[in-house]
């Protein structure tokens, strides 16, 4: 009779708890691919581009003419330089007065690339790993780096 009574309330207590058991379940597998495709966007869906700004004023400035600066990329990222001041720039690849300036990258004085006034953008993909220092011709103390792992 005790082993009728236990069996029969497990029964009761399965029946009874079915919906929400089904609901929980339902909202579990929802969550589960929610945080997927949550996830999907942060690791998979990675942008290809790399956002940085020459600063308001840059052309009295350094290392922080650039921002962010050091710019961090991935292989196969393009990064993307907008310029927010008011004269005009360049981003050119290496360090200023070296042979090999401009040969990587270069924005250049002129042309649908030239960073003539503000809100002009210049893009580089980069397609291997390093670091590439960079500065601007036009003010040559204006200087940075892309790092690209």
């Amino acid at each position: 009779m005790i082993f009728i009574t236990v069996n029969f309330n497990l029964r009761l207590i399965k029946m009874v708890n079915k919906p929400i058991y089904l609901a929980a379940s339902l909202l579990a597998i929802l969550s589960v691919i929610a945080s997927g495709a949550s996830a999907n966007n942060n690791v998979f869906a990675q942008s290809d581009e790399v956002q940085a700004t020459i600063v308001p004023g840059a052309s009295t400035l350094t290392d922080t003419a650039y921002s962010p600066n050091p710019i961090q990329a991935k292989v196969g990222q393009e990064v993307k330089w907008t310029n927010e001041d008011s004269a005009m720039h360049t981003v050119t690849s290496g360090t200023v007065g070296a042979a090999d300036a401009g040969k990587a990258f270069d924005s250049g004085l002129q042309g649908p690339n030239a960073l003539t006034a503000k809100g002009k953008t210049f893009e580089h993909k980069f397609d291997a790993a390093g670091e590439f220092p960079y500065h601007c011709t036009l003010h040559p103390a204006m200087v940075g780096k892309v790092i690209v792992s």
